[in-house]
């Protein structure tokens, strides 16, 4: 064989090879880390190089609490997708997610509008957005932020940010079983409450917007204030 076929063949065999571009790149900014998924790639190959990364990390995962924020390209995911990712971040105690992104677009492919239940705890720092109505099992910590575009309803301490109808909706509502907010938003509208509660006070409260500024009142005057969300009008819809 001559050398010209050697070297076409040899010229041949680089240009057949392709480097696969990262599907998880990783960058570090003042505030914390931002994960950029390639939108092109199957989500699952997505999942197995995070998961990759995570594992092979050492001590750089090991460091003090670091903010994440995940932004998803121009793609959508599906509520199982988004829970197979939080499980693999979540092996990383340090890691907290703030924020999830797609281009332009809600990231949840789903749509989902209707109530949606969670447990755990929003710590400080952490924001917890959702589509739809959600029902938090759990505290919402000083520092932490929970944003739904419906209404919010915490089974549990509520010593956070609440932003109920994130996208416009003035219906929305927000709910809580220990009612201590640090700021209050429904819609457009913002409130701060005030700097102390009443501890001794325990019963159950809701948000709400009237004329264009946010009311609290106790959860059992609630069937008077919107009667339009009254048991007798629902119940074929919950059953």
């Amino acid at each position: 064989m001559r050398f010209a076929e050697i070297h076409m063949l040899r010229r041949g065999d680089t240009s057949m090879k392709k480097v696969l571009k990262p599907g998880v790149t990783i960058k570090g900014t003042k505030d914390g880390l931002l994960f950029l998924f390639d939108d092109s790639r199957p989500f699952s190959d997505i999942l197995n190089e995070l998961k990759h990364k995570l594992d092979s990390g050492g001590p750089i995962w090991d460091g003090p609490d670091t903010r994440v924020w995940i932004k998803l390209g121009q793609r959508q995911i599906t509520q199982q997708e988004e829970a197979e990712m939080r499980k693999l971040f979540s092996l990383r105690k340090n890691l907290i997610i703030t924020s999830i992104e797609a281009d332009g677009m809600p990231y949840l492919a789903d749509g989902n509008t209707g109530i949606r239940m969670l447990t755990g705890t929003v710590r400080s720092g952490q924001v917890l957005e959702h589509r739809g109505d959600l029902l938090l099992m759990g505290d919402v910590n000083p520092g932490g932020c929970v944003r739904t575009t419906g209404s919010l309803y915490v089974l549990g301490a509520l010593r956070g940010l609440a932003h109920a109808g994130s996208e416009g909706d003035e219906t929305a509502i927000i709910a809580a079983a220990q009612f201590r907010p640090t700021q209050l938003r429904i819609a457009d509208t913002i409130s701060r409450p005030p700097d102390e509660w009443d501890e001794s006070d325990v019963e159950m409260k809701f948000a709400y917007l009237v004329n264009h500024q946010i009311a609290v009142d106790k959860i059992h005057h609630f069937s008077l204030i919107r009667p339009d969300k009254e048991w007798k009008e629902n119940r074929m819809r919950r059953w």
